[in-house]
């Protein structure tokens, strides 16, 4: 089995990779259908999160359960495990409101096309 974080931390070096990819423009990277291949790679990609927002507690809710959390200072740690669950299910929430505007966009640019007439390169 590969370790979560390292795997979640790859796909963060994919998106940054991405970013500095589509700073400008290539051959790849031109016209509205390039966009929405990539929109909806990342719709894909934003769909998934809530329910990988909501395993990143699994450790902690195991551990927990075992009476084997800890917390720095002498915090409670029961106080803390709930803390994280309030924050989690906002983040699941706001990651459901992405998905959708991520949809959103997909639909926007699935009408797009690009007038090739008069462009050279795409001339026979």
């Amino acid at each position: 089995m590969k370790a979560p974080g390292r795997i979640v931390s790859q796909a963060g070096d994919l998106i940054r990779e991405f970013n500095h990819e589509t700073i400008t423009s290539g051959d790849d990277w031109r016209f509205p259908p390039h966009a929405y291949a990539a929109i909806g790679s990342l719709a894909y990609l934003v769909r998934m999160l809530p329910q990988a927002i909501e395993q990143t507690l699994l450790p902690v809710q195991g551990t927990h359960d075992q009476r084997r959390v800890t917390v720095d200072g002498g915090g409670d740690p029961a106080a803390a495990v709930d803390e994280l669950r309030k924050a989690a299910a906002r983040a699941v929430v706001l990651a459901a409101d992405l998905s959708a505007a991520v949809d959103r966009m997909h639909s926007a640019s699935s009408p797009m096309g690009l007038d090739t007439r008069g462009l050279p390169e795409f001339e026979d």
